[in-house]
């Protein structure tokens, strides 16, 4: 079967549930879940995401911004839920949103919102070419739109001042 890598793909080919329970290993000092392991996970989420749009290796760049809202608790089911928003000639944008869920009460909290960018990479380790996004549904173009806004405050915070 020959399909077109750079055939444009759509946000909802590409999503993607991550989930694990957090154990003690995964603690802080004050006995919640460590916020390295909530961004490894949400990187993880991201990361496969990105390369499932590119079908080719893809890095992380930036994380555009990551909100703790609540802290993971220890014995909680943690689903990372992640989907692309945004898509440039060789970017990805991935929005990820972590809850946690009581898995006797089947009570879920938001406890995480983030942005990470990959960069897709060829056989050399450059930079390449990625599918466009499929945008079909107002939902999806909003989030293009938010994603493009995010990409120029992220170019204007790279200049330096006095550039």
């Amino acid at each position: 079967m020959n399909v077109d890598p750079l055939a444009p793909r759509s946000p909802h080919e590409t999503a993607l549930t991550l989930t694990q329970l957090m154990q003690p290993e995964h603690s802080n000092s004050l006995g919640n879940v460590h916020g390295g392991v909530v961004l490894k996970l949400c990187d993880e989420c991201g990361g496969i995401i990105a390369t499932r749009h590119a079908r080719r290796p893809a890095v992380t760049v930036t994380v555009d911004s990551v909100n703790f809202l609540q802290p993971v608790l220890l014995g909680r089911l943690v689903l990372v839920h992640g989907r692309i928003t945004w898509v440039g000639n060789t970017s990805i944008e991935v929005e990820l949103q972590v809850e946690t869920e009581h898995l006797l009460t089947g009570e879920r909290v938001l406890t995480n919102r983030a942005y990470f960018v990959y960069v897709a990479l060829d056989e050399f380790h450059r930079p390449v070419r990625v599918p466009r996004l499929l945008l079909a549904d107002e939902e999806a173009r909003r989030h293009f739109a938010e994603g493009e806004v995010r990409k120029q405050r992220r170019l204007a915070a790279a200049v330096p001042k006095g550039a």
